[in-house]
Order: C-alpha cells, then structure tokens, then sequence
C-alpha cells in the first residue's frame, strides 16, 4: 500500500511516539486534550470542524498502527493464483458482516444510541452478499469456489473476523464502529490504478475483482467513510476514543505478518489442482 497518509511521516496524520496512542491505550495527555476540544466543540465549533478533527482522530491511529507493525518480512508477491488466496480470505472476513452488524444495531438500540443503531441497520443492509461477490471472482479464476474457501482459511482473515466479533459482542459494541472505519478507510487506499495491475495478472477473459470494486475507492468505501466520520463526530469524546484505539487494533492486526509462514504458490496450486472447473480458465 503506497500512500503519502501511510508512508509520509511529515504527513499531517502521522502520529509520532509520544502522541495519541500508546499500543492502543491513549495518554492521559490526549484524553484531557479530547475532553476539552469535545466541551469546545459541542459549544464553539461548526459540525465541519468536528467532522475535520474526527477525520484526524481516527486517520491518525490508523497512520500510527500502520508504522508500528512495520516489519522485515513481506508478503509473497502477487500472482494470479494468489489472487484465489486473497479472495479467499475476503469470502471468510465478509461473510459474519451483515449478522454482526444486525447484532450491533439491537445492543446499540437497547442502550438508547439511536444514531449507532441506525448506522449498523445501514450497514448490515450495505454488506450484505458481499461474500458471494469473493466466490464469483474465484469461480472465474477457474475453481469450485465453495471448495475453495472450505479448503482455505487465511489465519489474517480468522483474527480479523475474531476481533470484530469480540468488538461487537464486548460489554459495549463500540469497538466495531472503529473496526469498520479502519477496514473501509483502507480500503480507499486503492483506487484503478491497483485494480488494474490486479486484472493485469489475471488470465485474459477473467472477471475476478467484484469484491475488490466494491471495497476500494472506486466502490462505496469512501462515501461509507464519511457517513461513519459523521456519525462519530456526534458522540463523546470518550467514544471516539475507544473508536480511535478499535481503529488502532484492527490496522494493527491487518499489518501485522502471520506467525506462520506464508503458503507459497507451489502449495497452492497443490491445493487447488483438484478444484479445477473444467469450463472455466485456470491460473
């Protein structure tokens, strides 16, 4: 992911050591400053001034968990049959989304936060299908995508889903607002430019980047970014603390290398030889 928020440490949103997030727990020095911009801005500032330092907020915890969890080790670079690895794990981290979000939205009503309950029903209703868009792309690969994601379950994808079903489930759902920012605010990180160097790996003939469109920011991620920015900029400073440190955790985990090795594509393709569609192109 090339991009001046992420790696540009005279960005703006860059957080140097001694700011907002300390291995996600905030500073006491932060939490006084929060508490008093939220006083301010409840009594002075305009809603496009909140919505601005909401943005920073959490595109700041977001920037800092990205160069905490730099790393030596790299991931495989991208093939085409690697492309059947990540679509994989896009089936198994969408796929618990809308039911999450509909659980979200009943905690949020039953505590009387009208806005969050709305938003999660919004939510819920906008993911939903979304993990049968990964196995239309790895049936185009050329495979029996149910066996596919049977066969394969990237460990990335299972602490992913784990964190965001422990956010919603938690004594307070909070967390899977930030949760949700983290992962949409990242994904408008790619634009044409990255989906087309994807196609251009792909056998000619192949349509596998629906789940990709929809989650980069040629799809919806960037107006769900600011719907997500506005419902935040309306709660309490201590909220949008606990959501900025969710922020935080989830880029943490995206970026963070598995504790095993990477598969490698030989593995893969050992793998997949007997899911092989006989009417379909094959990697």
């Amino acid at each position: 992911m090339h991009n001046d928020f992420l790696i540009n440490t005279e960005s703006p949103c860059f957080v140097p050591d001694e700011t907002v997030i300390k291995t996600a727990n905030y500073t006491q020095r932060h939490r006084a400053t929060s508490v008093k911009s939220g006083d301010r801005s409840a009594s002075n500032m305009s809603d496009a001034e909140k919505i601005a330092q909401t943005q920073k907020l959490l595109d700041r915890a977001i920037a800092y968990a990205w160069h905490t969890a730099k790393s030596d080790r790299r991931p495989p670079k991208l093939t085409a049959i690697r492309w059947v690895w990540r679509m994989a794990g896009a089936y198994h981290s969408s796929r618990h989304t809308s039911r999450l979000m509909e659980e979200a939205a009943r905690r949020f009503a039953a505590s009387g936060r009208k806005n969050l309950a709305e938003w999660a029903k919004q939510k819920a209703r906008e993911e939903a299908g979304h993990d049968q868009l990964a196995l239309l792309d790895i049936k185009s690969m050329g495979y029996e995508a149910e066996a596919v994601v049977q066969a394969l379950i990237p460990s990335a994808a299972t602490a992913v889903v784990d964190y965001f079903t422990q956010s919603v489930q938690g004594i307070d759902p909070i967390n899977c607002v930030g949760y949700c920012y983290a992962s949409e605010r990242l994904g408008t990180f790619q634009g044409e430019e990255y989906i087309q160097s994807v196609e251009a790996l792909l056998p000619p003939g192949t349509h596998a980047t629906r789940w990709l469109r929809v989650h980069s920011g040629v799809g919806a991620e960037v107006k769900h970014v600011e719907e997500i920015v506005e419902v935040v900029a309306e709660l309490t400073p201590q909220e949008s603390i606990s959501i900025a440190r969710a922020c935080y955790e989830t880029t943490l985990l995206r970026f963070t290398p598995p504790k095993e090795r990477y598969i490698s594509d030989e593995e893969l393709q050992k793998v997949l030889k007997p899911m092989e569609l006989n009417t379909c192109p094959r990697v």
